[in-house]
């Protein structure tokens, strides 16, 4: 877009949309892999169309103003209605009438490939959609209208969100560095965490403590450290032996390193993992991804 000096060009307000939804220049930079320079020149542009400031920042925070959120708030629904009209044109240049976008904490989107090639043979008209969504805002993206359904941890008690069949469950383990004195143990307790700094980082607090509990079983404190929000921050963190940190056991698989080490943790309640919608906004195809999930776990 171009002419008008208060026209904004698509790329800068891409980058005003990520900069108010992640409040970080560094990582709205990284998400659109372009360099914190050019964020700042964006905004700084745009603020100087528009004739006032659209964020408020110091050294440790960055917020939107009230100018800004009303800007965001005008132009973010028409933005994602152009970016939906590209993806439905583009879908239908494939023979596509409609698209399932599925959002997953866990990695091992693998284990669930019967369940989407089921769905597809179903649903050939149907292109299924994959996202990645990190633990530090596990329903973010859920509540934004960016995915349909989430692959999640459970149990989430959510007002807004419906909880759909449990579709896979699997063993807690520690994860540490190698060089931990914990592992070369065959397994280890809660209570054991007692003397170890956990990371933290999930929220909410009622989903998080499904890992990683407040107390062990005798009562004593779980000293939290280092707040994390996916597996990649905390490699470093467990690497250095800085923290541990219980984990699900698809870890021990999709992250297999010579420097980390998993234990189980004899004491721990199996994971569930289950799908989760937006309630109210269930639509067929969700119903039928759901359907198709109850259907395979049924006959396990």
């Amino acid at each position: 877009m171009s002419g008008s000096g208060t026209v904004m060009e698509l790329r800068d307000i891409e980058i005003f949309l990520t900069l108010a939804e992640e409040l970080h220049f560094t990582r709205t930079a990284e998400r659109l892999h372009v360099t914190q320079a050019r964020v700042s020149q964006a905004i700084r542009k745009q603020e100087r169309r528009i004739g006032a400031a659209l964020f408020e920042r110091n050294n440790r925070q960055v917020a939107l103003t009230p100018i800004g959120q009303r800007l965001f708030d005008d132009i973010q629904p028409m933005y994602r209605g152009l970016h939906e009209g590209m993806d439905r044109a583009r879908l239908a240049a494939r023979g596509k009438t409609g698209v399932l976008r599925v959002g997953s904490i866990a990695v091992n989107l693998h284990d669930f490939r019967e369940l989407f090639d089921g769905f597809a043979k179903d649903h050939p008209e149907c292109e299924v959609q994959l996202r990645h969504v990190d633990f530090g805002d596990p329903f973010g993206q859920l509540r934004a209208g960016d995915i349909d359904v989430q692959i999640v941890w459970l149990p989430v008690k959510e007002p807004d969100l419906t909880v759909g069949p449990v579709i896979y469950t699997e063993p807690i383990v520690l994860a540490v560095g190698a060089t931990h004195r914990l592992a070369g143990r065959e397994s280890v307790s809660y209570e054991d965490l007692a003397d170890e700094t956990v990371m933290g980082g999930a929220r909410p607090d009622y989903w998080r403590e499904i890992l990683v509990p407040v107390r062990t079983p005798s009562g004593r404190l779980i000293p939290i450290g280092p707040s994390v929000s996916n597996f990649q921050e905390m490699i470093p963190i467990l690497v250095t032996g800085e923290a541990v940190s219980p984990v699900h056991a698809q870890a021990a698989r999709y992250y297999a390193r010579p420097d980390l080490a998993y234990v189980p943790i004899h004491d721990a309640p199996p994971g569930r993992w289950g799908l989760i919608w937006r309630t109210g906004n269930e639509t067929e195809l969700i119903r039928s991804f759901a359907s198709a999930a109850r259907h395979l776990t049924s006959i396990e």
